[in-house]
């Protein structure tokens, strides 16, 4: 049973690539079912199109009664190749044979469509019919039956592709040397290997074309493996570009420590271009090591042949490998000399991590920069000799060392990091080793020690350390961040407290707000009280908090703001987060004249969205100075000039008893059915009748629709 027959048998449908799964009330019942009913549809005078779908469908249902109908299209020149897709799927002897009539009797495309169905299934009892249409005089038809005899690949369709190689007409000895190729591809694929190589062999040495040599010289090397090896070295010396091609992507495919051998022996024999690729190769072969010739390389010669082996060095070296590089990572050559750091970045083991550090101590000025680096990109465990490093007389390397240990420094080393930026001398080191504090910090496992450590540096550090410091805990986070930044708010250093204000105004957990609203209310600069405020309002927006919660943040940021601005962010919040306490808020807002309208709208969405019949709903409403009222959509329009869409029964079915008209899609546009003038600013206006008095009020585009009543004042 095939594939598709194991599918058919589990109720499973494929249909041009689309899985359909169908309950199976009886597959084989269904299976003939469906035949029939497309076999019906080719026996009759239906179109041509729906014939074609039918042999689409007997490609699933098909059996070997189905076989008749089909052959008859394989003459049909709109139909034949739908019906070659169904005899490619049938099994069974019937379609074989159907195929081999009819590739005995048409000539063409038809001819050359039939043949590749014919390889396509495999067929071992087509070999006369193919071998003979192999000396076609239509080159394509002699190239098609040249692929169907190497795609049934057996020893008799190799014999008789072979036999072809050495015909008279060009075109059929390169079509026959593709059928070869193909062929010992299938024995390679069973293991007959000898097999394989003697057909690669036969087309090496034929009259065909270089193309057809290259890709059976290639299959000959592999068909042959270890043993290859003599005449994938004799294509890397060739003076045919495209046999050294050939030669360098098959040293990539041929498997064996004995071929890294080989191309290393190559190498002091190479010319440059051939050295380069050559040791590219090994640089992408699986366990080539370094060999000793490829150390020549790296030590002297042209700059490209020089990176190629840095670059197998950087991919198969060990720990021995760190001497060899360094000295070529200090080359004035800068492409050189990134290779070779690059490499030096890339070896892997332990063992390179102590090498490194164990070079460092006595390195010369030229390579220790590098190996500074290096500490700090493998983030090596070298401490102590960094630490010597910091009094080196050089800027540079003083600052290499300090940004390594920003790297590397562990707990409790973080110290050493705060001592240097306190004691810095100029303000290029004060910048770096600020800078590798922080990158220390902020990696650190327990950053509750590690702040804690950091506050008890703030009073001892300069003042630009000490606003750098308060950065780094906002940037850390946690408790012991969140009380020493808050410390420093308390004292009286201006520039210190504006720097705290600033970090925690974008804390990003809820243990700020009761931070933020004491120095909200107490704040001796007015900046640092709206900065406090308005960073404890965006908590209350942003941060996932139980309703309660949310609610009595928004009543303390409002009692506690001082500016209508202020108020306004806090009844932003109060829309996106329905409750009784947010609605709550609202009510108190409304209270202010100033504030009313922006007050009731935010009521009436709240209120929409929890259900404004509940009675404390009600009541919050009324103290808002919104009633439910009586609406009556007249006439509602929405476009822009003469462009006018009518919305009149879309906005009818919105009406609540409350003045805010909820749409039923997430804007304009998609609650009214489209864009009735792309690129146009709209507008939409509603005729309404409230308490049976008709008005008439106009929204921008997308903005909430809670139409104008009669404003009553607010209960206190």
């Amino acid at each position: 049973m095939n594939l598709r027959e194991r599918f058919r048998s589990a109720g499973v449908t494929f249909l041009w690539g689309t899985l359909f799964v169908v309950i199976p009330v009886s597959t084989t019942q269904a299976g003939d079912a469906q035949e029939g009913t497309h076999l019906a549809v080719l026996r009759s005078e239906a179109p041509g199109a729906e014939k074609a779908l039918a042999c689409k469908q007997l490609a699933i249902y098909g059996s070997s009664e189905a076989v008749p109908d089909l052959a008859r299209l394989l003459n049909d020149e709109k139909l034949s190749s739908w019906a070659r897709i169904a005899l490619e799927a049938i099994p069974g002897p019937e379609a074989d044979r159907a195929l081999r009539d009819a590739a005995n009797t048409l000539q063409g495309s038809l001819l050359i469509g039939t043949l590749h169905s014919i390889g396509v299934r495999r067929d071992a009892q087509a070999i006369d019919v193919l071998q003979r249409r192999l000396g076609d005089s239509d080159p394509h038809v002699a190239n098609a039956a040249a692929y169907a005899l190497g795609m049934v690949g057996d020893q008799a369709a190799g014999k008789a592709l072979q036999r072809a190689l050495s015909g008279p007409d060009a075109a059929v000895r390169s079509a026959a040397a593709e059928g070869c190729i193909l062929c010992a591809e299938q024995f390679v694929r069973n293991g007959s290997l000898s097999e394989a190589t003697l057909l690669y062999d036969a087309v090496r040495k034929a009259d065909v074309p270089p193309q057809r040599i290259r890709e059976a010289t290639r299959g000959a090397i592999l068909a042959r493996s270890t043993e290859g090896i003599p005449l994938l070295m004799e294509q890397l010396r060739a003076h045919d570009k495209g046999l050294v091609q050939i030669g360098l992507g098959t040293a990539r495919e041929l498997a064996g420590q004995e071929v890294n051998q080989a191309i290393a022996k190559e190498l002091p024999h190479a010319s440059p271009e051939l050295a380069t690729q050559l040791l590219y190769v090994l640089a992408d072969r699986e366990n080539a090591g370094v060999p000793p010739e490829a150390l020549e390389f790296v030590r002297q010669g042209a700059v490209a042949v020089r990176i190629a082996a840095v670059e197998l060095v950087g991919r198969h070296g060990d720990a021995a490998s760190v001497a060899t590089l360094l000295p070529v990572a200090a080359d004035a050559d800068t492409n050189l000399a990134q290779a070779a750091k690059s490499a030096l970045a890339g070896l892997r083991g332990d063992a390179v991590n102590a090498q490194i550090a164990k070079l460092l101590p006595s390195a010369s000025d030229t390579v220790l920069p590098i190996l500074i680096e290096l500490i700090g990109q493998r983030r090596i465990d070298a401490t102590d000799a960094l630490v010597r490093v910091l009094a080196h007389p050089q800027p540079s390397i003083r600052h290499a060392a300090l940004t390594a240990l920003g790297e590397t420094a562990g707990p409790s080393h973080v110290n050493i990091l705060i001592v240097q930026a306190i004691a810095a001398k100029n303000d290029a080191d004060a910048q770096v080793s600020q800078k590798a504090l922080r990158a220390a910090c902020t990696r650190m496992p327990d950053r509750d020690a590690c702040a804690a450590e950091l506050a008890e540096a703030i009073p001892k550090a300069p003042p630009a350390l000490q606003q750098n410091i308060l950065e780094t805990l906002g940037l850390m986070g946690g408790t012991p961040a969140l009380a020493a930044i808050a410390a420093a708010m308390r004292g009286t250093d201006t520039a210190l407290q504006d720097t705290g204000s600033r970090v925690l105004g974008e804390w990003m957990t809820v243990d700020a707000a009761p931070v933020l609203l004491d120095l909200a209310k107490n704040a001796v600069n007015e900046k640092h009280q709206q900065r406090a405020l308005r960073g404890f309002i965006r908590l209350a927006r942003q941060l996932t908090l139980p309703l309660d919660q949310r609610a009595e943040m928004c009543r303390q940021a409002f009692d506690t703001a001082r500016r209508v601005d202020e108020r306004r962010l806090v009844l932003a919040v109060v829309e996106r987060y329905p409750s009784v306490g947010t609605l709550q808020v609202a009510a108190t807002a409304a209270a202010l004249p100033e504030l009313r309208a922006e007050a009731q709208r935010a009521a009436l969405i709240v209120a929409h969205k929890l259900g404004p019949q509940q009675p404390e709903i009600a009541t919050l409403l009324d103290r808002c100075g919104v009633q439910p009222v009586k609406i009556q959509i007249v006439k509602a329009e929405y476009g822009a000039d003469t462009t006018q869409r009518d919305v009149t029964e879309i906005l009818r079915a919105c009406v609540t008893e409350l003045p805010y008209l909820p749409l039923p899609g997430k804007n304009y546009n998609a609650s009214f059915g489209g864009d009735p003038s792309p690129g146009s600013t709209k507008i939409l206006k509603i005729q309404y009748k409230l308490d049976a008095i008709e008005h008439t009020h106009s929204f921008a585009e997308n903005e909430v629709i809670i139409l104008p009543t009669t404003t009553r004042s607010p209960k206190s």
